[in-house]
């Protein structure tokens, strides 16, 4: 039998990654105090994200998933908002023009604040302080006070979010993504680059069509879809607090929902069956996610998909590999062939980032471009060698004109990498190397449609 699950069910079972707050009773009162704030995003709207993931599950769509790897409160600025807004857009409209696929676009944006740390400690010197874990619980400075979690912090997180998303729903639903604005969604340093002049053309053969399609009468009036797009919202559901206070009874279905974004995710250092995390995404009816690193083993992921989608309902469920380039083609199969035999209905996404971090000789923690392209060529020949759908991409990002990934058009170098390192955690891809991802993905798409257009007129 199902044993009951309730928010707070999370807090009987073991759990990782969790800050120490030296005064509970605080944390206590900012759970109760967020726990009748307004939600941040609408049961209706997770369930829409779901139906638009069946499709994704069905090989009929494609998910986007990208943006900060940690968002800050000390950079939180309406044009890094902007700028990461029309990376998304430029992606989704190479994917959809060059490979003829609708796009699932979700952010990584509205509630992205925590991080899961290798270490609980950090060592400057002869001084060692707990870890940074995101801003959403303590500071990045590395002075003693400022890595003292403060329950505090989520009420910032809160608003900040709020007012992210508030920002995000404008742009996408206020004309600011419609179509006619497409040659403006290039950013300035990438529209002289090889990126920028390849996306340019691609621009006006869409504003072509565009134009042809209002002679037919098809204008921005009568189809919504010329003029506005969907966003949804996603971050790794690690602070559970957090997550608990904002997870409401939907009055419509009587259904729990956790109202910080429309998807949230495990990590891949709490996918525990039998630890806390699980335990309360299991109960929540949002469409959820899992990364799934080189050492889950197929045993345990068919456990893991029993526990989160008993109902093996499309949508519910992406799986998001994370193996890293040389790991991919070895350590995938596997899962696939256990889900496929299982009949498990899952979305396979593809996160080309985590597994290929390295410490470049100048000292900074850096991604080879090269080895993030591999690792998405390898996830794709998988699934072609496999007769599965490679159904997402998930990546770190950012709209500013960063140096914090290796190569690229750009071909940033070691040298390189100290300009404009900015990221509070993890290096991200900046615009140019994004659009140049999305490229990449838009032929490996267009050769899968070609290869079973092929295979059809074969039978």
């Amino acid at each position: 039998m199902t044993v009951a699950w309730s928010p707070s069910s999370w807090r009987e079972k073991p759990i990782l990654q969790v800050p120490e707050y030296p005064d509970p009773g605080a944390l206590a009162d900012v759970e109760r105090q967020l726990g009748v704030y307004p939600p941040l995003v609408f049961a209706g709207e997770a369930r829409n994200l779901k139906r638009v993931l069946s499709q994704v599950a069905e090989g009929k769509a494609f998910l986007l998933q990208g943006g900060d790897c940690a968002e800050s409160f000390s950079e939180f600025h309406p044009d890094a908002i902007r700028d990461t807004f029309k990376v998304l857009l430029q992606m989704a409209v190479v994917l959809t023009f060059g490979a003829s696929c609708p796009v699932v676009k979700v952010s990584r944006m509205a509630g992205q604040f925590a991080k899961p740390r290798s270490s609980n400690t950090e060592v400057q010197g002869d001084i060692e302080l707990p870890s940074y874990r995101g801003d959403i619980i303590n500071g990045i400075e590395f002075d003693e006070t400022a890595r003292v979690p403060d329950p505090e912090r989520m009420r910032s997180a809160y608003h900040q979010a709020a007012s992210t998303l508030n920002l995000l729903r404008a742009f996408a639903q206020g004309g600011f993504a419609d179509l006619h604005r497409v040659q403006g969604w290039n950013n300035d340093f990438v529209a002289d680059s090889a990126q920028g002049h390849r996306y340019e053309a691609m621009a006006q053969r869409i504003q072509e069509a565009v134009s042809f399609m209002e002679a037919c009468g098809l204008t921005s009036e009568n189809v919504p879809q010329l003029r506005e797009t969907e966003l949804y919202t996603s971050h790794e559901a690690l602070l559970l607090p957090y997550e608990e206070a904002m997870t409401r009874v939907d009055s419509t279905t009587g259904d729990w929902y956790d109202t910080s974004a429309h998807m949230v995710w495990i990590g891949d250092r709490t996918r525990q069956p039998d630890h806390a995390h699980v335990e309360f995404m299991r109960g929540i009816k949002n469409p959820i996610a899992m990364k799934c690193g080189p050492s889950l083993d197929p045993d345990e992921l068919l456990r893991l998909i029993d526990v989160l989608n008993p109902e093996n309902e499309a949508g519910r469920l992406t799986l998001i590999v994370r193996m890293g380039a040389e790991k991919i083609e070895e350590g995938m199969p596997p899962l696939i062939r256990a889900v496929v035999r299982e009949g498990r209905h899952v979305v396979w996404s593809c996160d080309p980032m985590h597994g290929n971090t390295i410490k470049a000789p100048s000292g900074f923690k850096t991604r080879p471009f090269d080895r993030i392209l591999a690792e998405v060529r390898g996830f794709f020949a998988v699934h072609r060698a496999e007769g599965t759908h490679a159904g997402g991409v998930h990546f770190e990002m950012t709209g500013k004109d960063v140096t914090e990934c290796l190569g690229g058009a750009q071909e940033i170098t070691d040298a390189d990498l100290q300009d404009r390192y900015h990221t509070h955690c993890d290096p991200r891809l900046n615009a140019s190397q994004a659009l140049e991802l999305a490229f990449l993905i838009a032929e490996q798409l267009k050769a899968e449609r070609d290869e079973a257009a092929r295979l059809a007129a074969a039978q």
